[in-house]
């Protein structure tokens, strides 16, 4: 299995398939996920496709998660909703 490390670039990535959130903005400026073999997860900036991407176990993302619906990031970009 190929290893995927963090500072890939994403586009080296073979079959990732990336997503972004449906309330992302609609000029494309929004952070994208793919999932990777291993059940980790590669995040990407979509304004910079083929630059590096970010790389995370599957027990990291859980933990951000289920931060991020409890609220525990809401002060860095103010109210939300």
């Amino acid at each position: 299995m190929e290893q995927i490390v963090n500072g890939v670039r994403a586009t080296e990535i073979q079959g990732a398939r990336w997503r972004k959130s449906h309330h992302s903005n609609p000029n494309g400026n929004c952070v994208e996920l793919a999932p990777l073999p291993d059940g980790g997860v590669a995040v990407r900036n979509s304004r910079h496709p083929g630059g590096p991407a970010l790389v995370y176990t599957r027990e990291e993302m859980v933990a951000f998660l289920r931060g991020a619906k409890d609220g525990d990031f809401d002060d860095m970009v103010g109210r939300v909703g």
